[in-house]
């Protein structure tokens, strides 16, 4: 979690998004504890209220849960689940408006293909 907020999107969500990052990147795994609200709020120096809300989302969305008096740990199956939203979005924000781009160009889907494979 070394990485800076930015102005361009809500503080939460870029909590959040962290926290899914080092999951997938390995640094936090399954029935790990996560770090604290407070502590969250101390690294970014952010409101420990802007940090809950950030946590709260991956609860919510299964990917974290709360150990009663101990703290919040990640979920099993946690980045399997982060992989299949990051994918589905990835489609939503880029796959589906490079298609319809493509389609007003008449690029075929072969003629696509070749493209994206040629600079792999």
């Amino acid at each position: 979690m070394n990485e800076l907020l930015s102005q361009n999107k809500s503080i939460y969500l870029q909590v959040s998004e962290m926290i899914e990052t080092d999951i997938l990147r390995g640094i936090l795994l399954e029935e790990e504890r996560v770090p604290s609200t407070n502590e969250l709020a101390k690294l970014y120096t952010i409101n420990p209220a802007t940090a809950a809300k950030g946590i709260n989302l991956l609860v919510d969305e299964g990917i974290l849960y709360k150990k009663r008096g101990i703290g919040m740990f990640v979920a099993e199956g946690a980045k399997e689940h982060i992989i299949e939203k990051r994918k589905d979005a990835f489609y939503e924000n880029y796959v589906k408006s490079l298609l319809e781009e493509a389609k007003s160009l008449g690029i075929s889907s072969e003629q696509l293909v070749e493209m994206i494979r040629a600079h792999e």
